[in-house]
């Protein structure tokens, strides 16, 4: 148990500190000259049956207060320190609010120099004492007199600690390790020491670890618990750490750094969090109001975004946005003390709630609903009211590190509600059963009313698909869904299109009509040399939109390919004419070929045959250096076949999405490998890349 002391500047703190074991936490030179604390002080008392009791001195003056909250954070059990002759001070409230914001709820309080007084005078100093308890949670607690001189009380005290000290138990170590730096040291003979409360989790020595926020790589070569070598230092524990690796000295460490598990290292410097405003406070906390930031040992510049309506009343709470002068290392639930900007006084704290808060759209209904989910202290609970409020998902990998759970309990709390997972690269997404029950019923849905009013089309665009489904993933977590739900054969992925597995294509029975009456015309002995959409037109007196119209639908679905404007050829003839170039450059002179070799080869005349080439060079079939060619087998793929193919549906290469009108790249996914028109930029090969 680690017990931090609280009060007025000479109530006796350290005294009573060195009576309750022997320690005078005074350890510097101008603390022993002006007989008081200036920092931090630390003492140890065994406490039976292998138990330490730590305690963390901290000054009393007021201009030391910074310091005082450097040591309160952590602390199990407050030691709040009145003395008898003065009573209840300015300090005595300060600390006992700063105690109060920081969530501490166990206690007692030492009216020290009770010798000076009589019964009269020590009756009115514990009324005095009741009267500020009774609005926080130490309202309970015991009042105990003492006299460090003449040993009075201090045995009942101690007694008072010991019990406390077995009724605490041992904090749980579950979490990720987080150790919040109150000093940092050289020690001659082992290097650079850190010292402070172990905030969260476990630490061996071996273990490597970052020192956030400046992200010094470092590994734990020795470790001191509660006062005593140790093998391990757990959450609960004042903890030295020896420390080493490149960078790693007494300088590049200081008050206010964390050192933490390297998992967690991100340090935030705009964070939502929830606040309560002092009574005392003399006006409200007015939007973008400038404070001091005490969070664990660390003090840094801020300023209050309100995220109400109106100003932040003394009193009263609220939600707010902390926009950090430089950044932190901290956690999701972590409390915190604001102080004004001049060190006078203390303004009120709260809780971290997001350590991701968003610069813009702060203030939306689903913004509050969001940090009303944050603000559930249990992480199980948080995490599935946020799944219950929009957007419907969150991010598992993100939350879990905010909240420094380790993988066991992440994965305890996903088993424990059958939650669904979604993987991507950088994160996990985690969906409710019955949101996810919807999503995917969602889908399907739009992908069978997709499919009957676009009977024509090979299927639905991903960006298109996605904008239309509640909730709305992000990109790459939507492909990996659809990835998942293709391998469990509910959709069909057919290049950059979304399709149901039964969905084929067919064209209207006026287009099968109009199609086999073009098809003759640009196939057989003039298939190198089909005719362009307007001769078509004239030759079977059609409308030229027709035409073109139709054509355009077929390349979509893979019949034809736009080798030129408005000049289409068959698939099967655009396969033909890769191997006639294949075999050109196999035969010719250093793997190259002219055009005029495929000229001759196809018969076709020189202009068409550059058309030819040139939309092989668009797809990287071909590749150019002056008047020669010479092919890139790693795109044969692209147009070859199998010979058996025919023109007809489902002949094995995928239609291609440019100029569809539903049609967007998205960042990361591939152009489908055929049915390329004459202004598509070509796919990137996997194996080119490799």
């Amino acid at each position: 148990m680690i017990v931090g002391t609280a009060g007025h500047i000479d109530h006796g703190k350290t005294a009573l500190v060195r009576a309750l074991t022997g320690v005078d936490t005074d350890r510097l030179q101008e603390e022993k000259q002006r007989g008081i604390s200036i920092d931090l002080g630390f003492a140890y008392l065994p406490a039976g049956e292998g138990q330490i009791i730590g305690f963390v001195d901290v000054p009393g003056h007021d201009r030391f207060v910074h310091n005082m909250l450097a040591g309160a954070t952590g602390i199990d059990f407050v030691l709040l320190v009145v003395a008898a002759d003065d009573g209840v001070m300015p300090q005595t409230a300060e600390h006992l609010s700063i105690v109060d914001l920081l969530g501490i709820e166990r206690g007692v309080v030492a009216v020290t120099k009770c010798d000076l007084v009589d019964a009269g005078r020590l009756a009115e100093v514990k009324t005095q004492i009741a009267n500020v308890l009774l609005p926080t949670a130490l309202a309970d607690a015991e009042i105990v007199p003492v006299s460090s001189v003449t040993g009075e009380g201090i045995d009942a005290l101690r007694q008072l600690l010991f019990k406390a000290a077995q009724g605490a138990g041992s904090r749980t170590a579950k979490g990720r390790f987080r150790l919040a730096v109150d000093r940092s040291f050289i020690l001659p003979g082992a290097g650079t020491v850190v010292t402070g409360t172990v905030l969260s989790g476990m630490v061996a020595i071996g273990d490597r670890v970052t020192v956030s926020p400046s992200g010094l790589s470092a590994r734990v070569r020795s470790i001191h618990a509660q006062n005593r070598p140790s093998e391990t230092g757990r959450a609960g524990d004042r903890c030295a750490l020896n420390l080493t690796g490149e960078g790693i000295s007494k300088d590049a460490i200081a008050r206010g750094d964390v050192v933490l598990d390297p998992e967690l290292h991100a340090p935030a410097d705009r964070i939502d969090a929830t606040l309560r405003v002092l009574p005392g406070e003399p006006r409200p906390i007015a939007q973008w109001m400038p404070v001091r930031l005490h969070h664990a040992a660390s003090e840094t510049g801020a300023r209050v975004v309100l995220l109400a309506d109106e100003p932040l009343a003394p009193g009263s709470q609220g939600y707010v946005q902390l926009v950090l002068d430089r950044p932190i290392a901290a956690a999701a639930g972590d409390r915190f003390v604001l102080r004004d900007t001049s060190a006078q006084r203390t303004i009120g704290g709260g809780r971290f709630l997001d350590l991701r808060a968003p610069a813009r759209k702060r203030r939306t209904p689903e913004r509050f609903g969001q940090l009303e989910a944050h603000a559930v202290a249990d992480p199980e609970r948080a995490l599935l009211q946020l799944l219950d409020r929009a957007p419907g998902y969150a991010d598992l990998t993100v939350f879990a590190l905010d909240r420094a759970l380790a993988p066991a309990e992440v994965e305890a709390i996903v088993a424990r509600n059958s939650l669904v997972r979604i993987g991507t690269a950088k994160s996990t997404l985690v969906l409710s059963p019955a949101q996810w029950l919807k999503l995917k019923r969602s889908l399907l849905a739009v992908l069978e009313k997709y499919h009957a009013e676009n009977p024509d089309l090979a299927g639905i665009g991903f960006e298109r698909l996605r904008l239309q489904l509640e909730p709305r993933l992000p990109a790459p977590a939507f492909a990996a869904m659809l990835q998942g739900l293709q391998r469990t054969k509910d959709v069909a992925l057919d290049g950059a299109w979304v399709k149901l597995p039964s969905h084929e294509v067919r064209l209207s029975p006026q287009d099968e009509v109009l199609w086999n009456r073009i098809r003759p015309l640009i196939s057989g002995g003039e298939r190198f040399r089909p005719p362009r959409v307007r001769d078509i037109a004239g030759l079977l007196a059609v409308p030229e939109a027709n035409v073109r119209k139709l054509f355009k639908l077929l390349s979509r679905i893979g019949r034809v390919d736009e080798v030129a404007q408005d000049h289409f050829f068959l698939r099967g003839t655009v396969a033909e004419m890769v191997d006639i170039a294949t075999d050109l450059a196999a035969k010719g002179e250093g793997g190259q070929f002219t055009a005029a070799q495929l000229r001759d080869r196809l018969d076709n005349g020189r202009k068409v045959a550059i058309q030819i080439l040139e939309f092989f060079d668009r797809h990287g079939v071909t590749l150019r250096r002056g008047d020669l060619r010479r092919i890139n087998r790693h795109r044969l793929d692209l147009f070859r076949r199998p010979a058996a193919a025919d023109e007809t549906l489902g002949s094995g290469r995928e239609a291609s999405p440019v100029g569809r009108p539903d049609f967007k790249s998205g960042k990361g996914r591939e152009t489908v490998l055929s049915g390329f028109d004459s202004h598509s930029l070509p796919p990137i090969s996997r194996k080119a890349t490799r």
